[in-house]
């Protein structure tokens, strides 16, 4: 693998991390996505090329506007290298694919996700049915063509061969499994998380919207008890559930395939004997 082209994706990531951070504090703020251009939301000043260099801006800056000295949110600078890393890495693991460049459309949507929902606890509409559309007329295109991706063909409990309807399965499993969940713990999980998990479901396909799902609960429930024993938060206190499912899709759509045959092979096994 070429070092340098890891080192491309490095910084395109990072890139992306700062544009995604404006999308989601201007969707947060009710802001257009174009306009008006980046600026401190303290002093109103436009932000100078300079300093919008992902992550090297940040530290060069100190954190602080270079105009009025606020801090700058270090969720910024965290997005940016976690966008900077999870690209580097894609890439190191797919190469230059068609199958690439989808999962990368994917991340960068529950990138965004991920940071409204911890800082407001919103998972906005535009962004899930945006993502709902991508990931339908992805598959749409896919099956015209005769093209799908490992974690769809990859999978041996697969009920049909065609990547729209295990795409239309998966979405419809995921919203209803959610929304079963969001009735019977009102309160414990919002409709916002139903809707995601239809994303997910479109996204990652028929079965394995099942282990975002699955991965997603198991990482929720621990994490929670750690910062419950952590003294962190209390025991009512509610934490957002996106982000688990978030990251348990990207994990989902990169080593999904992988896990669900190998729990199929598992439990098979013991039967063979």
């Amino acid at each position: 693998m070429n070092i340098l082209a890891v080192v491309l994706f490095f910084i395109l990531g990072a890139a992306f991390g700062s544009f995604l951070n404006v999308v989601a504090d201007r969707l947060l703020s009710g802001q257009s996505l174009v306009n008006p251009p980046s600026h401190c939301p303290s002093c109103q000043r436009r932000i100078a090329y300079k300093d919008v260099i992902p992550i090297l801006s940040f530290i060069l800056l100190r954190g602080r506007c270079r105009y009025c000295g606020t801090s700058i949110p270090l969720r910024s600078v965290l997005v940016e290298l976690f966008g900077a890393i999870l690209f580097a890495l894609l890439f190191w693991h797919y190469g230059i694919t068609w199958e690439l460049v989808i999962v990368l459309v994917y991340c960068c949507l529950f990138i965004a996700l991920i940071i409204t929902d911890i800082e407001k606890g919103i998972l906005p509409n535009r962004l899930v049915y945006s993502g709902m559309i991508i990931s339908l007329g992805i598959s749409i295109i896919g099956t015209i063509f005769g093209y799908e991706t490992s974690f769809i063909s990859d999978t041996n409990a697969r009920l049909f061969r065609l990547w729209i309807l295990e795409a239309a399965l998966g979405g419809v499993a995921g919203f209803i499994i959610l929304f079963i969940i969001a009735l019977i713990f009102r309160g414990g999980m919002g409709w916002g998380d139903v809707k995601l998990a239809g994303f997910i479901g479109i996204a990652a396909g028929y079965p394995l919207v099942f282990i975002a799902i699955f991965l997603a609960v198991v990482a929720g429930g621990l994490i929670s008890v750690v910062l419950v024993l952590a003294k962190i938060r209390g025991r009512k206190e509610t934490i957002p559930f996106g982000p688990f499912l978030a990251v348990a899709a990207i994990a989902t759509l990169v080593w999904g395939s992988q896990l669900l045959n190998w729990y199929l092979a598992a439990s098979i096994l013991p039967f063979a004997k």
